[in-house]
């Protein structure tokens, strides 16, 4: 539960319905120090003193928690499936491993920082790679020897880089790719 949503639902309904934190307590059986404690944020409330809340301010449980719909998370979860695994089809088709992405972050980038996150890091990986695959393919026409086992490293690289980022996708939504920053998240700037 968000401790500070809580808190401010709470004196957004308490102020909404015209009463003192004194009268919310003698309504709820609540201690004054609780609701003032819940206010500021300072703990996070048991179910039956949310329930009492909600019943002394003549709302749902609902107005009061910030409850998180299990649909919502899949859908995500889902969004960030495909802009992790879409560059796939790149190993088949030259370009789309980062035209893909880029399309995908470009689309979803304003929905959730989350998606703007993973977009930027997959796209910026994919063009790094990119940039490594054009210099292995210079060294194996031009180093003798070496050239060869860093043009066919190159590929396996990738490869492994993105299977373990799917995986670690899915089980905990966050991904680590090693690239050069090329897309790089907007400051914000304060206003003066």
């Amino acid at each position: 539960m968000n401790q500070a949503a809580f808190a401010e639902r709470l004196l957004y309904q308490r102020k909404l319905k015209g009463l003192s934190q004194e009268q919310l307590a003698e309504n709820t059986g609540v201690t004054v120090r609780t609701i003032q404690r819940l206010e500021k944020s300072e703990v996070s409330p048991h179910l039956r003193t949310v329930k009492l809340l909600a019943a002394a301010l003549d709302i749902e449980v609902d107005d009061l928690l910030e409850l998180e719909n299990p649909r919502d998370d899949n859908v995500q979860t889902k969004w960030l499936l495909l802009i992790h695994a879409a560059p796939f089809i790149g190993f088949m088709v030259p370009f789309l491993s980062i035209l893909i992405p880029l399309f995908l972050w470009i689309h979803k980038r304003d929905d959730h920082p989350l998606y703007d996150a993973h977009g930027r890091a997959v796209v910026n990986f994919h063009i790094t790679m990119s940039i490594l695959f054009v210099l292995a393919f210079v060294a194996l026409l031009s180093v003798q020897g070496y050239g060869f086992l860093f043009f066919i490293a190159v590929m396996p690289f990738t490869a492994l880089v993105m299977l373990i980022n799917v995986i670690a996708v899915v089980k905990s939504k966050k991904c680590f790719y090693p690239s050069i920053p090329f897309l790089r998240s907007k400051k914000v700037t304060k206003p003066s």
